[in-house]
């Protein structure tokens, strides 16, 4: 009954699925192309193996990255035959527990062994490290961590990771604390399994007769350690002919900031001698035109193994390349696309409007809410609920009203100043007067934090006079010559928002600080004054209670999603947002790192079934003031495969818009990028003749704006070519 129900799921199968699913013997990469039904043969080669080989499912592995993924696949094996059920379908951290679990003591854990996340491990290293502060101790986590998913111990050349610790000596005294716990983190989920085969040859010989067959899904981003793990169960290194198949897309590894390695899939020929590799190129989701763009795109790229995309829907529309003068009139362009279709009898979940990162959503959702078209943010908060920016607008909300309780809740004791909740009520108690009839009322919080100084503790009075410091310092601020996205600059500066975000972008990649610079170019149009400063929260207040109203939407709803976080999805109508160097690519991205990002291009367009735009702006906002942009590298490379609407034609960088009023002066342009040797990175946002003299102003992504005179200052000043 089973093979006759296998026999269904054969019969729908192209020829070069079929060849992969009843392919055996020699190792197998699965070349699978974006949209090509890879999980069809996966699963359909697992319940091949058991029906028609005799393969016992006992003896097959099968493992991938997400519990969504290994449930999708099993659920699916399973019902082609039920004996799939007793196969290992798991990710690969679930496999790397199941067998520290079972060779726990050759592991030197407990089999009741808890897994410690990165919070954990940050406590464990300044338990075992005191002199390490707590975002020190969470960037040396980080660090850990990536070094386990190398491979690596502290015994080894740890220089790959750039440490500015002894990161030898933390990461040895941190596995002395953990093994002591008899506890494991997620990397030793994958690293000690690797470590115990290598160690222990009767339970590498135990693991390569219980798995015959192991097969691999999205193997393009696995990383290292995964590698490692893959050799050491098949036992290709010691000469066992267990059988070894992964499937994969080396177009779209994307996800290097995570540990994975492209050159697993490039270089698995090499590894596992006598690899036959079947490309799966047959194309079930895009049409022709938008798999044009799509090859246009990554064909660019020179470490790849190469196939072209096949259409199985016929030609379809051609795609639309869009110029736009400002940012403001890509929202626009977008959001008429939307209603146009709307019109024309379309849905709002048929469109996906995607970005390089997670801070370009705002204008969208600004723009979306007043139009009251609904919208879904997928893979992050929106942008108001977004933690750096509720810290950030709390202390706004504080500098416009004394009175804010929930808004002084939320920082007075963000970065930590000691200022607990027993602080924070004595505070309160104090702000609180009572009427005559019984109503409470609060008086000012900030003179209420002055007046319980004296009954503090040492370091709460320290906490509370630092936290005076910043917000009598901020309100001192206002000048209405001056524009309010300035104020909200210096209040992220000064309250140490700034430091304790960026602590989390470097470990977690978060691009909380690119939020945060957002949120100071939406504050541009407002004067920098109290009324200012009120208008602008009243207009973000709003928005947010029209969020509220569009959660109503039914499920009808576009979606606004990060380019990393589209794969493995699609949607009938893609727009592609923000080509232009800097925003995508970003940059300084050269060599493998200008491939990897070639590569999210491509993974963004072969998201796309039936439409696809790709928009690109003259102008964008960015570190508070409107700057000249140039259109991506990616659109030069790939310009013929699109429909071009909109000019190419570009203000002038000697003469941008937004400072009309100013000159240039050779490589000292307007627009120019650069590097300073104490400030960072910036960027030109004036050139005028000074008495004679060249004087330029920069803009600095880390904060505030410098005048130079070039002629003088020139060596401090590295001017970045795109």
């Amino acid at each position: 009954m089973a093979d006759d129900n296998l026999e269904q799921y054969l019969s729908v199968l192209n020829p070069e699925q079929r060849q992969a699913v009843e392919h055996e013997g020699s190792p197998l990469l699965i070349l699978a192309g974006a949209g090509s039904g890879k999980t069809r043969v996966i699963t359909t080669k697992i319940a091949y193996l058991i029906s028609r080989k005799n393969v016992n499912p006992y003896s097959i592995l099968s493992v991938t990255f997400t519990k969504k993924a290994a449930n999708e696949m099993r659920e699916r094996a399973v019902n082609m035959n039920p004996q799939a059920s007793r196969s290992q379908i798991r990710t690969f951290h679930s496999f790397g527990s199941w067998f520290l679990r079972k060779y726990y003591e050759a592991a030197g854990v407990e089999q009741s062994f808890t897994v410690y996340d990165d919070e954990d491990m940050a406590i464990l290293i300044r338990k075992a490290v005191p002199s390490l502060t707590q975002k020190e101790s969470r960037v040396a986590a980080h660090q850990i961590a990536l070094a386990k998913d190398y491979c690596l111990t502290p015994k080894d050349d740890l220089s790959l990771l750039a440490s500015e610790f002894d990161i030898a000596d933390i990461y040895s005294k941190y596995e002395s604390r953990l093994r002591s716990t008899g506890n494991v983190d997620f990397g030793d989920l994958i690293m000690m399994p690797v470590m115990v085969l290598q160690n222990e040859p009767q339970i590498a010989a135990d693991i390569h007769s219980r798995f015959n067959v192991i097969m691999v899904d999205e193997y393009q981003d696995s990383n290292i350690a995964q590698y490692r793990l893959l050799q050491k169960i098949s036992g290709v290194e010691e000469g066992y002919g267990n059988y070894v198949c992964v499937v994969g897309d080396d177009d779209q590894s994307i996800y290097k900031f995570r540990g994975a390695e492209v050159q697993n899939i490039l270089s698995f020929s090499k590894k596992f001698p006598g690899t036959q590799i079947i490309r799966l190129e047959r194309n079930y989701r895009s049409t022709s035109k938008i798999l044009e763009a799509a090859g246009a795109v990554v064909n660019k790229n020179q470490d790849r193994l190469g196939k072209t995309l096949i259409a199985d829907r016929g030609e379809g529309k051609m795609p639309v390349l869009a110029y736009l003068p400002t940012q403001n009139d890509e929202v626009t362009f977008c959001s008429e696309l939307i209603t146009q279709s709307l019109a024309n009898g379309g849905k709002y979940s048929d469109w996906a409007i995607l970005y390089r990162t997670n801070a370009q959503s705002l204008g969208f959702e600004k723009d979306f809410l007043h139009k009251h078209i609904p919208y879904v943010v997928v893979g992050s908060l929106k942008f108001y609920e977004r933690e750096e920016i509720k810290d950030t607008l709390a202390y706004l909300a504080l500098c416009a009203n004394a009175k804010d309780e929930i808004a002084f809740r939320r920082i007075v004791n963000k970065p930590s100043r000691g200022l607990g909740e027993k602080s924070q009520d004595k505070i309160l108690e104090s702000a609180i007067q009572v009427a005559a009839d019984g109503e409470l009322t609060y008086t000012s919080l900030i003179d209420a934090c002055k007046n319980c100084i004296p009954s503090m503790s040492k370091k709460a009075a320290q906490g509370a006079r630092d936290f005076l410091d910043i917000i009598e310092g901020l309100v001192a601020l206002f000048d209405k010559s001056k524009k309010l996205s300035d104020f909200v600059e210096a209040v992220i500066k000064k309250s140490g928002l700034d430091e304790y975000h960026r602590a989390s972008d470097e470990i977690e990649g978060t691009q909380r600080i690119a939020n945060l610079q957002e949120l100071i170019n939406s504050a541009v149009p407002y004067e920098c004054s109290l009324e200012g400063l009120t208008a602008f929260l009243d207009a973000i207040n709003l928005d947010r209670s029209l969020e509220l109203q569009s959660e109503e939407s039914g499920g009808d709803a576009v979606t606004l999603i990060t380019l990393h976080n589209t794969k493995g999805l699609e949607y009938n109508k893609v727009i592609i947002t923000g080509l232009e160097q800097g925003v995508f690519p970003r940059e300084n991205k050269v060599g493998a790192d200008l491939e990897e990002e070639r590569r999210l291009f491509y993974v963004g367009i072969t998201r796309a079934k039936d439409e696809l735009y790709v928009t690109s702006t003259s102008q964008r906002m960015l570190y508070g003031s409107l700057q000249f942009m140039r259109p991506s590298v990616f659109i030069q490379e790939s310009e013929q495969a699109f429909k071009i609407i909109g000019k190419k034609a570009y203000t002038s960088p000697y003469m941008n818009t937004a400072y009309m009023h100013t000159g240039s002066s050779g490589k000292w342009s307007v627009g120019t990028k650069l590097y300073h040797d104490d400030y960072g990175y910036g960027v030109i946002v004036s050139a005028r003749n000074n008495e004679g003299e060249l004087m330029i102003e920069v803009q600095f992504e880390s904060g505030g704006r410098k005048k130079f005179l070039p002629e003088y200052q020139s060596k401090a000043l590295q001017i970045i070519k795109d």
